[in-house]
């Protein structure tokens, strides 16, 4: 079974809410008879289920075996659901993890936005004709492997290290580097469809800072090495062996850690984390970390 919905249950999900908004507005222009009027309705038919996948599951991530025993073995301490999530659902944590007490309207959580499945997202070139981000391809896989400061692609969401599943509906299981490209650079300017899938084992947690303007955890190079007991971030279900991926939904990695720090510093009271397992995050940056991650990768600040 799937650690995240596929890319199939994406567009069932779709056709699931436009039918639904169908029903909705019919409904509002054609008020139905009063009750005894209506004949006995047959029971419906249960939906189909999908049955096939349009992609492999992420039960591998640039090739990085994710199987149930590896990470048993690997991430002791990751706690993952095993039933697929419906798109556009959020994960406030893991299944053992307390929902943040801010709540899903706090600015950092929408920020954030980590839906653990597949997301589309439609994007639009600049005035030199650029949208702003590389791909990579491994391991049968296209993956973002950097995403411009201020290009399109930042201001549209893609993040690095997401799986590329489609490009304006073709899939791209198995496309080369070039191929995903030129695919990106050859599309319309005005509109190009994007089916992503987030980074696997990643989750958003909400921690509060005590009187002293703290939340009770270390890091270095970026990764957790250390919790306070008795603290925001031991009762909110921070881990050690963790990379920090987004601070208040901006992007950290190749920030140095004073530099994220001040981030913290002016996050205000409460302070959302975006983390990944050191297991997986190295893995991704072995793969695809280059000169560019630390100078022009984009750091800003998702708008809400």
């Amino acid at each position: 079974m799937s650690l995240y919905p596929s890319l199939e249950d994406m567009k069932v999900d779709q056709m699931a809410k436009a039918q639904v908004q169908h029903q909705q507005v019919a409904q509002h222009q054609y008020p139905q008879p009063p009750a005894a009027a209506i004949a006995p309705a047959a029971p419906a038919a249960p939906a189909p289920t999908p049955t096939s996948s349009l992609y492999p599951s992420l039960e591998e991530y640039m090739g990085l075996n994710l199987s149930p025993e590896v990470v048993a073995a690997h991430m002791p301490n990751v706690q993952q659901a095993i039933v697929p999530r419906p798109a556009g659902t959020v994960a406030v944590g893991t299944t053992d993890m307390v929902a943040p007490v801010t709540g899903s309207q706090n600015v950092g959580l929408r920020r954030a936005n980590v839906t653990n499945g597949v997301r589309e997202v439609l994007l639009c070139k600049d005035q030199k004709g650029k949208i702003g981000l590389r791909v990579r391809a491994i391991s049968k896989g296209v993956f973002v492997s950097f995403v411009h400061d201020g290009s399109p692609a930042a201001m549209g969401g893609v993040r690095f290290g997401d799986q590329v599943l489609q490009i304006n509906g073709e899939n791209c299981a198995g496309m080369t580097s070039d191929k995903a490209m030129s695919k990106l650079r050859k599309a319309a300017a005005e509109r190009i469809v994007l089916a992503l899938r987030d980074r696997p084992f990643e989750r958003t947690i909400t921690l509060q800072k005590d009187s002293t303007n703290h939340v009770g955890f270390v890091f270095k190079n970026g990764k957790v090495t250390a919790i306070a007991k008795d603290t925001s971030a031991a009762r909110n279900g921070l881990l050690i062996d963790h990379a920090l991926l987004e601070v208040q939904g901006q992007n950290v990695i190749g920030l140095k850690d004073k530099e994220i720090l001040e981030i913290m510093a002016h996050a205000g009271k409460t302070v959302t984390l975006t983390i990944m397992p050191n297991f997986v995050f190295d893995h991704m940056m072995k793969n695809m970390a280059s000169s560019l991650v630390k100078g022009s990768m984009d750091h800003s600040i998702p708008e809400v």
